[in-house]
């Protein structure tokens, strides 16, 4: 509006000075100071692009700003994390696998129980040792059952925390003001989903446990059957 109130104004005055009074003289002297129209109007002409300039100077610094705040909004960190709710709920599955009775998730541990109880040199031995081993293997299989309904049951209350932590990283996400936010937000989502990810490892893994073991035991206990017939054999 003030640009264009200055170029009418200019115009004016340009028609002005181009009237008679260019045409009588191109100066003229009122009391006593000499006017000259044609060096009054360029002056015009000169305050009005001086305006102008001034006008897209002020655009520029506007924009500038605007970009400015839209970069500090990208900026700003989510305000809320699920991070350590995650870790604690991943710790207690952990927990649960560590508290594996008899044989555990261990190599080393599996080889060493299997030779003890469950392979050949288990049934070379006295009636005595063939009670125990059998013993043993069956504490195994129902200390795996165990460990697996222990898991199953952590991972169930583990829901309850994934459940609130998805609220409120999706809450957190809809109020997001920026790029780094919403990306830390799907970032902390994906981290939901790979902790359930993890649990459900730990339930397949304790319950496949619990299964060999138990096939285990019925294989054992099928070569035990057949280690004391051949001894009745033998001592009749």
């Amino acid at each position: 509006m003030k640009k264009n109130i200055v170029r009418v104004l200019a115009a004016a005055l340009l028609a002005s000075a181009a009237g008679p009074m260019v045409a009588a003289s191109a100066s003229a002297q009122v009391g006593g100071v000499v006017h000259d129209p044609r060096n009054y109007s360029q002056n015009i002409l000169t305050a009005a692009r001086t305006l102008e300039q001034i006008n897209n100077q002020i655009k520029q610094l506007q924009n500038q700003a605007t970009s400015l705040l839209n970069e500090a909004r990208n900026l700003q960190s989510l305000p809320v994390s699920t991070l350590g709710e995650l870790q604690a709920q991943i710790d207690q599955t952990k927990q649960l696998l560590t508290e594996a009775e008899g044989i555990a998730y261990d190599v080393a541990d599996i080889r060493k129980g299997f030779e003890q109880r469950y392979k050949g040199t288990a049934f070379s031995g006295p009636a005595s040792a063939l009670v125990a081993n059998a013993e043993a293997r069956w504490k195994d299989s129902v200390g795996a059952f165990e460990d697996a309904m222990k898991v199953q049951a952590g991972i169930v209350s583990n829901m309850g925390g994934t459940r609130t932590s998805i609220s409120t990283i999706v809450g957190a996400s809809q109020s997001a003001t920026g790029a780094l936010q919403a990306a830390q937000a799907g970032n902390q989502l994906l981290a939901i989903q790979s902790q359930q990810i993890a649990d459900l490892a730990a339930v397949m893994t304790a319950q496949g446990r619990a299964e060999m073991l138990d096939a285990a035991r019925a294989a054992a206990a099928e070569a035990e059957g057949r280690e004391r017939f051949r001894r009745f054999r033998k001592g009749n």
